[in-house]
């Protein structure tokens, strides 16, 4: 078993979405950080707090943003489409959004910006807070109501958590001097250390929470998916540790994939139709081994040939199928589903076992009693 430990932590990455559902949670989080690309962030001595969450928890390593400047991809991550790319817009939009669907769910938010200067506040840009980082100053469904005393200094995340007081969802701004656009990836490290440490601490969070911390746009230069290359971290109790994830993602899952957590099922624009992010967080799963030869209780000849296959309800599959000859004795394993193999046996009885191993770190048996003549 200390083998496949060690393998099952070190399978190939997936190369295509998952399909898993999301964990169910109460209190979701998105951070956004701004206008720095995935190499200038991962790895990154100037970000050693970062850098050690993406080491604990989960990293999306092909995550995109959709589109340059930034204001359209703040768009994307609360409407599921770009609405604009004038990061001077100026309008209210009446775009379906995120609040439009957690008004409907029965579900509470939070947009806890740094620097507005007070709640409710739908103006323009006031010293080092800006408009376009705040998409839901944006909403009609929020100008035009008491919603709009949901969008709040980001002084107030602090006594909310330990008042426990936190919405279901929070969006969190950090100002243009803390999130790495007018200031260096080291001042955005810290304040995320001093802030988010907290957070993460808390008896809220270590519950069901989930945080997701991600760059809206990388460098203008770099066009890749519209808005180029940049860093996403997936990060709570349910997450693999030390997670990496090859498949590719955008803004849309990362909408979707809060929402679905909090218990969701419709979503704005493109995340209807976007991949959640599930894969990136532990889960039971149903699956079974059938093995068609040897037969259970029979006399079969050395060397033995073993077929045997196996399924599971585990979106990203089986990464393993192996025959124990005794209990701590694994003769022989391969990677996937399908076992067919000659295994030399000394006469006599054996009570074998054929186990197969998932990614969703389950393990399925189906026990085999042969005698050897």
């Amino acid at each position: 078993m200390k083998l496949f430990a060690a393998v099952l932590g070190n399978l190939l990455a997936l190369s295509s979405a998952s399909v898993a559902a999301m964990p169910p949670s109460q209190h979701v989080f998105l951070v956004v950080e701004e206008n720095h690309s995935y190499s200038s962030v991962i790895g990154s001595p100037s970000m050693p707090y970062l850098n050690s969450l993406a080491n604990r928890y989960g990293l999306a390593t092909h995550y995109y943003a959709n589109t340059h400047p930034s204001i359209g991809n703040y768009f994307m991550l609360t409407t599921g489409q770009i609405v604009t790319n004038d990061d001077y817009y100026t309008g209210v939009t009446n775009v379906d959004n995120i609040v439009a669907h957690l008004l409907t769910a029965g579900k509470t938010w939070k947009s806890y910006a740094e620097s507005l200067p007070y709640a409710g506040y739908t103006g323009g840009n006031s010293g080092s807070y800006v408009k376009r980082h705040n998409p839901f100053a944006y909403f009609s469904d929020v100008v035009h109501s008491n919603e709009k005393f949901n969008l709040v200094p980001f002084t107030k995340f602090a006594s909310d958590l330990s008042n426990n007081q936190l919405p279901n969802f929070s969006f969190i701004v950090p100002n243009v001097l803390h999130d790495a656009h007018n200031g260096t990836l080291g001042q955005a490290d810290a304040w995320l250390s001093q802030h988010i440490a907290p957070l993460l601490a808390s008896s809220t969070f270590r519950r069901d929470g989930i945080l997701i911390i991600v760059f809206d746009e990388s460098k203008n230069s770099d066009g890749q998916g519209g808005g180029g290359h940049v860093a996403a971290l997936v990060i709570g109790p349910q997450v693999h540790a030390g997670y990496r994830s090859t498949a590719t993602y955008q803004h849309q899952s990362t909408l979707k994939s809060l929402l679905q957590a909090l218990g969701l099922t419709s979503f704005p624009g493109a995340a209807q139709n976007a991949p959640n992010m599930g894969e990136f967080f532990s889960g039971s799963s149903q699956g079974s081994v059938t093995v068609s030869s040897p037969a259970n209780n029979s006399v079969v000849s050395s060397p033995v040939h073993y077929v045997a296959s196996s399924t599971t309800t585990c979106p990203r599959g089986i990464s393993a199928i192996g025959i124990y000859t005794s209990p701590g004795h694994l003769a022989y394993w391969v990677h996937g589903a399908q076992l067919d193999h000659y295994l030399s046996l000394s006469p006599g009885g054996y009570e074998t076992t054929v186990q197969a191993w998932d990614n969703c770190s389950n393990a399925f048996k189906k026990h085999i009693a042969i005698t050897v003549r």
